[in-house]
């Protein structure tokens, strides 16, 4: 497809430990990147609408526990699918956004579910930053083409001896905080190249 992976991590993967990977969602893209870079059998969570898109829907309904936000009893379903999967020392993965953003959109508010996750099996969360992928290949079939996907991983963030009801909040704004200034900090360094080019 003409894409190449320029990746960076502050920490390496145990390939025998279980993770919560939290990458920003940038396009349809990111599930295929973090398959790529992992080291680790991993599933990913994700809404049930995705399974309607063709091609990719064939896919994806064969990869992802989905989920209906809208139903409790999806949402139980879910955390039922995912504890048997961890018990097995697969690793999980969850877009905290839980949406592509819009165009003009940094980064849209994190939900919970990933960090109460997290914090119920005490698996480390691991921040991905995915720079590129919505510069290359949006949803807007008439933009983008083939490029260099960046892709930082941040210092995972521990999560063991840690209370859910009490610690899930600080862990998605920790999450968030880190995911969001290394966006900002590129978007205005891209802004300030090209006024000097």
């Amino acid at each position: 497809m003409g894409f190449r992976l320029d990746f960076t991590s502050d920490q390496s993967i145990d390939p025998d430990k279980s993770y919560m990977f939290c990458p920003n969602h940038t396009s349809l893209l990111d599930p295929f990147i973090l398959i790529a870079l992992s080291k680790n059998p991993i599933v990913f969570v994700g809404k049930k609408e995705l399974a309607k898109i063709p091609v990719f829907g064939f896919f994806y309904k064969r990869t992802v526990i989905m989920v209906d936000r809208g139903s409790l009893k999806s949402r139980k379903r879910v955390y039922q699918m995912a504890k048997k999967r961890l018990e097995n020392g697969v690793s999980m993965a969850i877009f905290p956004e839980g949406l592509v953003p819009k165009e003009d959109v940094v980064l849209a508010p994190f939900k919970k579910g990933a960090f109460g996750l997290a914090l119920e099996f005490e698996i480390p969360i691991v921040p991905q930053v995915y720079y590129d992928c919505k510069r290359f290949f949006s949803w807007d079939i008439f933009k983008g083409g083939p490029g260099v996907l960046r892709v930082h991983q941040h210092t995972f963030i521990d999560t063991e001896n840690k209370i859910v009801e009490e610690d899930i909040d600080s862990l998605k704004e920790e999450t968030f905080n880190l995911i969001y200034s290394d966006l900002v900090n590129d978007e205005l360094y891209m802004k300030d190249t090209n006024r000097r080019t």
